[in-house]
């Protein structure tokens, strides 16, 4: 191996790594506020990925009737729950429109879009619009009544949701794979390198949404909300903070970020309807370089993962993904070996 060689391996796996980053921090953001390990995290990179490639297509993707039958869902649970506590039907009929007002302004959009060729950057913006409200109404059906169960249990949930959406997927966009067209085509040379235009998006967009939330935790009044209910969480609902708003906040930043690394790594990846979990699964690595706890930590470990990938293609092609995953094992063991025993929770 030359260093020409390994620049363009460097090059790659910092590019996968920018990628998993986004994923890990998203992993450690839902964790540390709903103990919830979010093993669907990346079936919203595909959704994302997929249900722009429909609307290159000129097809009303399914994701819209997942948004409006979900919100269907949770308006119907929300009459029930208020009917139950004797609420006037006023406020059940206001509460249903405010759930039901944006996925079904969301269909009629794509009704309207999809079949228009519009520019990609609308369709990529309509496409945001469709899969980010998914997290929050998967929060509210899976998750919601489960806020206090043990971490196993909110584990077992995930499993389940997973299966679900990755089924779903199937049902939506079919086994073919798609490749979304790029964002920038321009390439520029750098030495022996030649760094491609959606390389260079990947980093901007990467580089500015890690700053967007630091900014967004550390100056806003809902990003203080939730750090507070990931610090303690019977200590932010004496507060007066929600811990089921708390929860949907941080799912529907899961599923932009989520939506957002699909539109990011389409032009670079063909996408079928289960590849985000593989995705998503080294996102959960480089998290768990974290602890599920620390930022910086999940990111630095997102760049080893993507950089592990990368050498490790070269190497041996047939194993670089036995040799991503086993590096968790001795984090594991670091990790266990680090902070001692810990009691079994209630």
């Amino acid at each position: 191996m030359d260093f020409t060689i390994a620049g363009i391996l460097m090059l790659d796996g910092v590019t996968n790594g920018a990628i998993y980053a986004l994923l890990g921090l998203a992993i450690v953001l839902v964790f540390a506020i709903t103990r919830v390990i979010f093993i669907p995290q990346g079936e919203f990179v595909a959704y994302g990925a997929l249900t722009l490639a429909m609307l290159q297509i000129g097809v009303v993707p399914g994701t819209v009737w997942l948004l409006l039958v979900l919100a269907l869902l949770a308006a119907l649970l929300d009459a029930l729950k208020a009917l139950r506590r004797r609420i006037t039907a006023s406020r059940v009929g206001i509460g249903a429109i405010k759930t039901l007002a944006w996925p079904a302004l969301v269909m009629l959009l794509s009704l309207w879009a999809a079949p228009r060729q519009l520019p990609l950057i609308a369709q990529s913006l309509l496409t945001l619009a469709i899969v980010t409200p998914l997290g929050p109404l998967v929060y509210r059906l899976a998750y919601e009544k489960l806020a206090d169960a043990s971490v196993l249990v909110l584990l077992i949930v995930s499993v389940g949701v997973h299966f679900a959406l990755t089924g779903l997927g199937l049902v939506f966009f079919g086994a073919e794979g798609f490749r979304n067209p790029s964002f920038w085509d321009a390439r520029f040379a750098a030495g022996a390198l030649s760094v491609s235009g959606q390389t260079l998006i990947i980093f901007i967009v990467s580089v500015a949404l890690m700053l967007s939330l630091f900014l967004f935790f550390e100056h806003t009044l809902r990003g203080k909300a939730l750090r507070a209910t990931a610090v303690n969480r019977l200590g932010a609902r004496l507060m007066g903070i929600s811990t089921s708003g708390a929860g949907r906040l941080s799912f529907g930043l899961a599923a932009f970020i989520g939506a957002l690394s699909g539109l990011l790594i389409g032009p670079t990846t063909t996408m079928f309807y289960d590849t985000g979990f593989l995705i998503g699964l080294k996102g959960f690595v480089a998290a768990i370089f974290g602890g599920l706890a620390s930022y910086p930590a999940a990111a630095v470990g997102a760049l080893f993962v993507g950089l592990l990938e990368s050498f490790g293609s070269f190497w041996a092609s047939a194993f670089k993904e036995v040799i991503v995953f086993t590096v968790i094992i001795p984090v594991l063991l670091w990790r266990s070996f680090q902070h001692g025993q810990v009691d079994e929770e209630e």
